[in-house]
């Protein structure tokens, strides 16, 4: 699939969920190994005038489990994907629009995770995922996930 049809359907499935939808999120371009999204400061600001402690955590669960998708479609693989587990730290405030991006955490492997997938119908993989600070010097916070993926169509006998 286009690079451009995988994000517009990955857009789709974002917009499908309310709560996604409020963030204003839309994607802002993937290259095979990095997914990038952007969402308005407008919709995800707090009292203090910067961005919400939520709205980062989600954009960058959203960045990961997009990427995770996008990676699976690529591969022709049918697959819920969830996200499991997460650790994140928040380094600095941000006072413009978010964005984000996501990627393979270091140590995971896109072939292991695919072959475990196919073999057991169930999967998972590490992505380290961060919203930038509008300077590109550093971050506003980042996290490593765990997502799961899990082939419903998978018969073990």
């Amino acid at each position: 699939m286009h690079v451009e049809a995988a994000l517009a359907s990955l857009d789709a499935l974002y917009q499908a969920m309310p709560p996604v939808a409020a963030l204003g999120l839309r994607s802002a371009g993937f290259d095979g190994d990095c997914l990038r999204l952007h969402a308005p400061l407008a919709a995800n600001i707090n009292d203090k005038g910067c961005a919400f402690g939520g709205s980062l955590a989600s954009l960058m669960t959203l960045a990961g489990w997009g990427l995770v998708n996008l990676r699976l479609q690529q591969a022709g693989v049918q697959a819920d994907v969830f996200v499991a587990d997460s650790q994140l730290r928040y380094r600095a405030p941000l006072y413009a629009d978010l964005e984000a991006g996501a990627r393979l955490a270091e140590g995971a492997s896109w072939d292991a995770f695919l072959a475990r997938l196919r073999e057991r119908g169930r999967a998972s993989i590490r992505i380290a995922a961060w919203v930038a600070l509008p300077d590109g010097h550093g971050v506003a916070a980042d996290c490593t996930a765990r997502f799961v993926a899990i082939d419903n169509r998978y018969d073990p006998a």
